[in-house]
Protein backbone atom coordinates (compact mmCIF):
# COMPACT_ATOMS: atom_id res chain seq x y z
CA UNK A 1 0.00 0.00 0.00
CA UNK A 2 0.90 3.68 -0.20
CA UNK A 3 1.65 3.88 3.51
CA UNK A 4 4.16 1.03 3.26
CA UNK A 5 5.87 2.63 0.26
CA UNK A 6 6.08 6.00 2.02
CA UNK A 7 7.39 4.39 5.20
CA UNK A 8 10.06 2.46 3.28
CA UNK A 9 11.08 5.61 1.41
CA UNK A 10 11.42 7.55 4.67
CA UNK A 11 13.49 4.73 6.18
CA UNK A 12 15.77 4.66 3.13
CA UNK A 13 16.26 8.43 3.17
CA UNK A 14 17.03 8.46 6.90
CA UNK A 15 19.48 5.58 6.41
CA UNK A 16 21.29 7.43 3.61
CA UNK A 17 21.55 10.59 5.72
CA UNK A 18 22.72 8.63 8.75
CA UNK A 19 25.32 6.80 6.67
CA UNK A 20 26.76 10.06 5.35
CA UNK A 21 26.98 11.57 8.83
CA UNK A 22 28.36 8.33 10.25
CA UNK A 23 31.10 8.17 7.60
CA UNK A 24 32.02 11.84 7.97
CA UNK A 25 32.35 11.89 11.73
CA UNK A 26 33.52 8.38 12.68
CA UNK A 27 35.21 6.56 9.79
CA UNK A 28 39.02 6.75 9.71
CA UNK A 29 40.88 3.87 8.12
CA UNK A 30 43.78 2.66 10.32
CA UNK A 31 45.99 1.99 7.25
CA UNK A 32 47.72 -0.89 8.99
CA UNK A 33 48.23 -4.47 7.89
CA UNK A 34 45.60 -6.82 9.30
CA UNK A 35 43.45 -4.01 10.70
CA UNK A 36 42.10 -2.51 7.50
CA UNK A 37 39.99 -5.56 6.63
CA UNK A 38 38.47 -5.87 10.11
CA UNK A 39 37.81 -2.14 10.36
CA UNK A 40 36.28 -1.80 6.90
CA UNK A 41 34.06 -4.88 7.20
CA UNK A 42 32.95 -3.82 10.68
CA UNK A 43 31.79 -0.44 9.40
CA UNK A 44 30.18 -2.11 6.40
CA UNK A 45 28.43 -5.02 8.09
CA UNK A 46 27.81 -4.26 11.76
CA UNK A 47 25.54 -1.21 11.20
CA UNK A 48 23.61 -3.21 8.60
CA UNK A 49 23.13 -6.04 11.11
CA UNK A 50 21.98 -3.58 13.79
CA UNK A 51 19.53 -1.97 11.37
CA UNK A 52 18.18 -5.42 10.48
CA UNK A 53 17.56 -6.29 14.14
CA UNK A 54 15.96 -2.89 14.75
CA UNK A 55 13.75 -3.45 11.70
CA UNK A 56 12.53 -6.73 13.16
CA UNK A 57 12.03 -5.20 16.62
CA UNK A 58 10.01 -2.20 15.38
CA UNK A 59 7.59 -4.32 13.37
CA UNK A 60 4.41 -5.12 15.30
CA UNK A 61 3.96 -8.29 13.25
CA UNK A 62 7.18 -9.67 14.80
CA UNK A 63 5.77 -9.49 18.31
CA UNK A 64 2.36 -10.71 17.17
CA UNK A 65 4.09 -13.74 15.65
CA UNK A 66 6.31 -14.59 18.64
CA UNK A 67 3.58 -14.03 21.26
CA UNK A 68 0.76 -15.73 19.38
CA UNK A 69 -0.40 -19.03 20.83
CA UNK A 70 -2.72 -21.66 19.50
CA UNK A 71 -6.03 -21.90 21.30
CA UNK A 72 -6.36 -24.81 23.73
CA UNK A 73 -9.75 -25.60 22.21
CA UNK A 74 -8.52 -25.70 18.62
CA UNK A 75 -8.45 -29.18 17.19
CA UNK A 76 -5.05 -29.93 15.70
CA UNK A 77 -5.23 -31.43 12.23
CA UNK A 78 -2.74 -31.86 9.46
CA UNK A 79 -4.54 -29.29 7.31
CA UNK A 80 -4.55 -26.77 10.17
CA UNK A 81 -0.87 -27.39 10.78
CA UNK A 82 -0.05 -26.93 7.08
CA UNK A 83 -2.09 -23.73 6.93
CA UNK A 84 -0.38 -22.44 10.05
CA UNK A 85 3.07 -23.16 8.56
CA UNK A 86 2.15 -21.32 5.35
CA UNK A 87 0.88 -18.35 7.33
CA UNK A 88 4.02 -18.21 9.48
CA UNK A 89 6.24 -18.37 6.37
CA UNK A 90 4.24 -15.62 4.70
CA UNK A 91 4.40 -13.35 7.76
CA UNK A 92 8.14 -14.00 8.17
CA UNK A 93 8.76 -13.06 4.54
CA UNK A 94 6.70 -9.90 4.98
CA UNK A 95 8.53 -8.93 8.18
CA UNK A 96 11.94 -9.69 6.63
CA UNK A 97 11.13 -7.62 3.55
CA UNK A 98 10.29 -4.59 5.69
CA UNK A 99 13.30 -5.14 7.96
CA UNK A 100 15.72 -5.37 5.01
CA UNK A 101 14.97 -1.87 3.72
CA UNK A 102 17.40 -0.07 6.02
CA UNK A 103 20.32 -2.57 5.96
CA UNK A 104 20.17 -3.00 2.18
CA UNK A 105 20.11 0.78 1.77
CA UNK A 106 23.11 1.05 4.08
CA UNK A 107 25.08 -1.61 2.16
CA UNK A 108 24.21 -0.13 -1.23
CA UNK A 109 25.14 3.43 -0.25
CA UNK A 110 28.40 2.42 1.45
CA UNK A 111 29.43 0.27 -1.52
CA UNK A 112 28.69 3.07 -3.98
CA UNK A 113 30.63 5.47 -1.75
CA UNK A 114 33.55 3.00 -1.81
CA UNK A 115 35.48 4.24 1.23
CA UNK A 116 34.84 1.20 3.41
CA UNK A 117 35.63 -1.27 0.64
CA UNK A 118 38.85 0.59 -0.29
CA UNK A 119 39.98 0.46 3.33
CA UNK A 120 39.13 -3.22 3.73
CA UNK A 121 40.64 -4.53 0.48
CA UNK A 122 43.61 -2.25 -0.17
CA UNK A 123 46.30 -4.68 0.99
CA UNK A 124 44.82 -7.53 -1.09
CA UNK A 125 45.17 -5.85 -4.51
CA UNK A 126 46.93 -8.11 -7.04
CA UNK A 127 50.66 -7.46 -7.46
CA UNK A 128 50.21 -6.48 -11.11
CA UNK A 129 48.60 -3.24 -9.97
CA UNK A 130 51.54 -2.40 -7.73
CA UNK A 131 54.16 -0.48 -9.66
CA UNK A 132 57.06 -0.84 -7.27
CA UNK A 133 60.31 -2.75 -7.02
CA UNK A 134 59.52 -6.46 -7.63
CA UNK A 135 62.22 -7.38 -5.12
CA UNK A 136 60.13 -6.01 -2.25
CA UNK A 137 59.10 -8.76 0.19
CA UNK A 138 55.49 -9.82 0.53
CA UNK A 139 55.18 -8.44 4.05
CA UNK A 140 56.63 -5.09 2.99
CA UNK A 141 54.36 -5.02 -0.04
CA UNK A 142 51.29 -5.63 2.16
CA UNK A 143 52.41 -2.91 4.56
CA UNK A 144 52.75 -0.39 1.75
CA UNK A 145 49.45 -1.38 0.16
CA UNK A 146 47.72 -1.05 3.54
CA UNK A 147 48.76 2.62 3.66
CA UNK A 148 47.16 3.46 0.30
CA UNK A 149 43.80 4.62 1.80
CA UNK A 150 45.81 7.27 3.72
CA UNK A 151 47.39 9.50 1.05
CA UNK A 152 49.64 11.27 3.57
CA UNK A 153 51.42 7.98 4.36
CA UNK A 154 52.22 7.04 0.75
CA UNK A 155 55.72 7.91 -0.58
CA UNK A 156 55.71 10.36 -3.55
CA UNK A 157 57.11 7.76 -5.95
CA UNK A 158 54.08 5.53 -5.28
CA UNK A 159 51.41 8.20 -5.76
CA UNK A 160 50.48 7.00 -9.23
CA UNK A 161 50.30 3.37 -8.13
CA UNK A 162 48.18 4.44 -5.18
CA UNK A 163 45.74 6.32 -7.46
CA UNK A 164 45.40 3.28 -9.73
CA UNK A 165 44.71 1.00 -6.78
CA UNK A 166 42.09 3.36 -5.32
CA UNK A 167 40.37 3.66 -8.71
CA UNK A 168 40.31 -0.11 -9.12
CA UNK A 169 38.83 -0.69 -5.65
CA UNK A 170 36.23 2.06 -6.07
CA UNK A 171 35.22 0.51 -9.39
CA UNK A 172 34.76 -2.90 -7.76
CA UNK A 173 32.84 -1.41 -4.81
CA UNK A 174 30.49 0.68 -6.94
CA UNK A 175 29.76 -2.19 -9.32
CA UNK A 176 28.90 -4.38 -6.32
CA UNK A 177 26.64 -1.64 -4.95
CA UNK A 178 24.70 -1.24 -8.19
CA UNK A 179 24.42 -5.02 -8.60
CA UNK A 180 22.99 -5.22 -5.07
CA UNK A 181 20.41 -2.55 -5.93
CA UNK A 182 19.50 -4.34 -9.18
CA UNK A 183 19.08 -7.70 -7.43
CA UNK A 184 16.89 -6.17 -4.71
CA UNK A 185 14.68 -4.30 -7.21
CA UNK A 186 14.20 -7.40 -9.37
CA UNK A 187 13.48 -9.57 -6.31
CA UNK A 188 10.89 -7.13 -4.96
CA UNK A 189 9.20 -6.82 -8.35
CA UNK A 190 9.03 -10.60 -8.86
CA UNK A 191 7.76 -11.09 -5.31
CA UNK A 192 4.87 -8.69 -5.90
CA UNK A 193 4.11 -10.35 -9.23
CA UNK A 194 4.04 -13.84 -7.69
CA UNK A 195 1.95 -12.63 -4.74
CA UNK A 196 -0.57 -11.10 -7.16
CA UNK A 197 -0.67 -14.22 -9.34
CA UNK A 198 -1.38 -16.55 -6.42
CA UNK A 199 -3.75 -14.19 -4.62
CA UNK A 200 -7.34 -15.55 -4.39
CA UNK A 201 -8.69 -11.97 -4.58
CA UNK A 202 -9.26 -9.78 -7.60
CA UNK A 203 -7.55 -6.39 -7.84
CA UNK A 204 -10.49 -4.36 -6.51
CA UNK A 205 -11.36 -6.99 -3.90
CA UNK A 206 -7.77 -6.87 -2.65
CA UNK A 207 -7.95 -3.07 -2.36
CA UNK A 208 -11.17 -3.39 -0.38
CA UNK A 209 -9.62 -6.00 1.92
CA UNK A 210 -6.56 -3.82 2.52
CA UNK A 211 -8.81 -0.86 3.34
CA UNK A 212 -10.89 -2.98 5.70
CA UNK A 213 -7.86 -4.28 7.58
CA UNK A 214 -6.49 -0.75 7.94
CA UNK A 215 -9.79 0.66 9.22
CA UNK A 216 -10.36 -2.27 11.55
CA UNK A 217 -6.94 -1.75 13.14
CA UNK A 218 -7.56 1.98 13.60
CA UNK A 219 -10.97 1.38 15.21
CA UNK A 220 -9.55 -1.39 17.39
CA UNK A 221 -6.77 0.89 18.63
CA UNK A 222 -9.31 3.61 19.46
CA UNK A 223 -11.55 1.13 21.27
CA UNK A 224 -8.55 -0.28 23.15
CA UNK A 225 -7.57 3.19 24.32
CA UNK A 226 -11.08 4.05 25.46
CA UNK A 227 -11.81 0.65 27.02
CA UNK A 228 -8.56 0.54 28.99
CA UNK A 229 -9.09 4.14 30.16
CA UNK A 230 -12.60 3.39 31.40
CA UNK A 231 -11.45 0.19 33.07
CA UNK A 232 -8.51 1.93 34.77
CA UNK A 233 -10.84 4.74 35.82
CA UNK A 234 -12.81 2.36 38.01
CA UNK A 235 -9.68 1.33 39.92
CA UNK A 236 -8.41 4.90 40.26
CA UNK A 237 -11.82 6.02 41.58
CA UNK A 238 -11.79 3.22 44.13
CA UNK A 239 -8.34 4.21 45.37
CA UNK A 240 -8.68 8.02 45.44
CA UNK A 241 -12.45 8.45 45.58
CA UNK A 242 -12.62 10.42 42.32
CA UNK A 243 -11.21 10.42 38.81
CA UNK A 244 -9.33 13.21 37.00
CA UNK A 245 -11.65 15.57 35.17
CA UNK A 246 -14.58 15.02 37.51
CA UNK A 247 -16.68 18.08 38.29
CA UNK A 248 -18.23 18.90 41.66
CA UNK A 249 -16.02 16.52 43.63
CA UNK A 250 -17.56 16.42 47.10
CA UNK A 251 -15.16 14.08 48.84
CA UNK A 252 -11.84 12.36 48.31
CA UNK A 253 -10.47 9.19 49.81
CA UNK A 254 -7.23 9.20 51.83
CA UNK A 255 -5.36 5.91 51.12
CA UNK A 256 -3.65 4.25 54.05
CA UNK A 257 0.06 3.52 54.30
CA UNK A 258 -0.61 -0.19 53.76
CA UNK A 259 -2.55 0.58 50.57
CA UNK A 260 0.23 2.81 49.25
CA UNK A 261 2.67 -0.02 49.86
CA UNK A 262 0.34 -2.50 48.13
CA UNK A 263 0.32 -0.55 44.86
CA UNK A 264 4.02 0.42 44.92
CA UNK A 265 6.93 -1.59 43.61
CA UNK A 266 7.53 -3.68 40.52
CA UNK A 267 4.51 -5.12 38.76
CA UNK A 268 4.36 -8.20 36.58
CA UNK A 269 1.50 -9.60 34.57
CA UNK A 270 -0.14 -11.96 37.03
CA UNK A 271 -2.48 -14.76 36.06
CA UNK A 272 -5.51 -14.95 38.36
CA UNK A 273 -7.38 -17.86 36.80
CA UNK A 274 -7.78 -19.62 33.47
CA UNK A 275 -9.33 -16.56 31.82
CA UNK A 276 -8.09 -13.42 33.59
CA UNK A 277 -4.92 -11.53 34.51
CA UNK A 278 -4.00 -8.74 36.89
CA UNK A 279 -2.44 -5.97 34.80
CA UNK A 280 -0.91 -3.94 37.62
CA UNK A 281 -0.58 -3.68 41.38
CA UNK A 282 -3.42 -1.15 41.51
CA UNK A 283 -5.56 -3.53 39.47
CA UNK A 284 -4.74 -6.36 41.89
CA UNK A 285 -5.54 -4.17 44.91
CA UNK A 286 -8.85 -2.96 43.45
CA UNK A 287 -10.04 -6.50 42.77
CA UNK A 288 -9.08 -7.86 46.20
CA UNK A 289 -9.65 -5.04 48.70
CA UNK A 290 -12.78 -3.21 49.77
CA UNK A 291 -12.57 0.56 49.64
CA UNK A 292 -12.81 1.28 53.35
CA UNK A 293 -10.82 4.01 54.99
CA UNK A 294 -10.85 7.72 55.54
CA UNK A 295 -12.81 10.09 53.33
CA UNK A 296 -12.34 13.85 53.35
CA UNK A 297 -15.17 16.23 52.48
CA UNK A 298 -14.36 18.93 49.93
CA UNK A 299 -15.66 22.43 50.59
CA UNK A 300 -17.14 23.55 47.28
CA UNK A 301 -16.97 27.22 48.33
CA UNK A 302 -13.19 27.15 48.89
Amino acid sequence: GKEVVIANAVIAILTIGGQQLFSFFTFSCPCHVGQNLIYGLAFLGVPALILLIVGYALNNQTWRLVTGKRSHFEKVTSSNQLLKCKLVCFVLCSITGRALVAPVTWLAVTLINGSYYVCAMSEYVPVSYYGADPNVTASERSRILATFPCSQLVPPELTRARDEVILLLRYQSQVAGWLLIAVVVITVFLSYCLASCFSPLSFLHFRYWSSYVHNEQELFDEATEQHSRLYAMQHVRKFFGFVPGSENVKEIRIPSLREWQAISGLAFLKRVDEEHYDYSLLHDWALKERAHGKYLRIDEDS
